[in-house]
Order: C-alpha cells, then structure tokens, then sequence
C-alpha cells in the first residue's frame, strides 16, 4: 500500500485521482478489450463460417468498448484540464503524452466515421467502399488500425508516468501491469492460433468472386482462409460437443 517512492503516506487531490481512475479504465482496460474485440472475434467461437457470415458481435461489441473509452478519457481531461501548476518532470512527460492519446482517441472516432460505405449482396446497390475495397477504404484500414495501436503504445507510456507523477500505491503498479501483461499473452495465444481473420472474408466468405476478395488482406498478421481450412481449424466439431437442437 505504500507509494513507489517509499513515502510513508499517499495522498492527492479528489480530481487527480478521479482523472486517474477514469484514464485507466478508458486506455488499460476498456480501448485494449475493444481491439481485441475486432481483431480476433469477427467469427466468434462456434459459428459456423462461412455458413454463417457477417455475425455483427465483434462489430457491436468494439463500437460501444471504444465510444465508453473515449467518453471516460474525455470526462479524465476535464477533470484535469487547468490543474497544471507545480509539475514534476515525470508530470510533463505524462500530460505531453496524455495529450497525444486524447489527440488520437479523438482521431480513431472521425476515421471511423468516414469510413465508407460497405455494399455487398445486403445492399440494393451491390457497390461499396468495402465491398469493393476501394483506395479510400484501404486508406482507412490501414490509418484506423495502425493509428489504435499507436494510441495503446503511447498510453502505455502515459500511464505509467501518470503513476510516476502521482507517487502511485506499489499495488496500482502491479496490478496495471500484471493485467497488460496478461492481455498481451491472450494476444500472443489467439494470434499464433489464426483467429485474427480478414473482415472482408468474416463478412462475405471465403471468395465472392471479385477482384477485391483476392486482394491481400491490411494490416500485419491478418489471415485468409479457404472454407475447409477454417472448418478443419476452428469448426463446430472443434468447439465440444453441442447441445441438441429441441424437434
């Protein structure tokens, strides 16, 4: 319980560690479950793709993870904001990094929302950004994606000097970073086992034909998969014994 400085006491003020608390549930806990959302759950266990194609949970899940962690990092810099007198060094490097982070967050929001349209067989229209992979939502995969892990590096960083600055409890230390580390072992597991799948395959199946359903899939370590592939890999018949369906 005692601070990582050795003092003897902890004590800041009530918006310091509101402000902590909310930066650490948006950038620790909240954006890093949203990512994970997106890269490995577009087929989620048990489905059976491509039979079953375009399940929007992934999609669900990461839209409302990320909008509550801009919402909390945004009331985190209100409470903040003009409480900047007396800093520490550690204190400037954490509000020059809070600041790139809340720039970013900020950032990944507009992106998404210019991200095009989707088309496909569901659209009267049949054309889409997405669906025919157009230079505009190429453009926009790949600054969506590298710009989300720019964003948890740098917070990373932010974090830590934010406990720096605040002579943070040894505990608030160890269990923040017990928890990365454990988030990058899931990473690390679920990469190496092939679930971060293409959108494009997890939305419309293996192959529809066009050009764009052959073009190499954006962003590093992404996979495509042939139907038996997937199947041998991930089917049902690898998920356990499933529950009869009622006559």
């Amino acid at each position: 319980m005692t601070p990582i400085s050795g003092a003897p006491t902890h004590s800041i003020a009530p918006w310091a560690y509101w402000h902590a608390r909310l930066m650490v549930l948006a950038w620790a806990f909240v954006l890093p479950l949203g990512v994970m959302a997106a890269r490995f759950f577009k087929v989620t266990p048990g489905q059976d793709w491509p039979q079953v194609k375009d399940n929007k949970a992934w999609w669900r899940a990461h839209r409302c993870l990320q909008y509550t962690g801009v919402i909390a990092m945004l009331f985190g810099l209100y409470l903040a904001w003009g409480q900047g007198s007396g800093r520490t060094a550690a204190a400037l490097w954490h509000a020059r990094l809070g600041w790139t982070v809340v720039a970013l967050g900020v950032l990944q929001i507009g992106v998404a929302w210019g991200r095009g349209s989707k088309g496909g067989p569901t659209d009267p229209r049949m054309a889409g950004d997405h669906y025919d992979m157009t230079p505009w939502r190429t453009t926009f995969e790949w600054t969506h994606k590298a710009g989300g892990y720019l964003a948890l590096l740098i917070a990373v960083a932010a974090v830590f000097t934010g406990l720096t600055a605040a002579d943070a409890p040894r505990w608030m230390w160890l269990a923040i970073g017990l928890w990365w580390i454990s988030l990058v072992v899931v990473f690390v597991v679920m990469q190496r086992q092939g679930r971060c799948m293409d959108t494009y395959q997890a939305i419309w199946g293996p192959d529809t034909g066009t050009q764009a359903s052959r073009k190499r899939p954006t962003g590093w370590g992404v996979r495509r998969y042939a139907a038996s592939e997937w199947t041998t890999k991930f089917g049902p018949a690898r998920q356990g014994p499933q529950r009869p369906t009622k006559q």
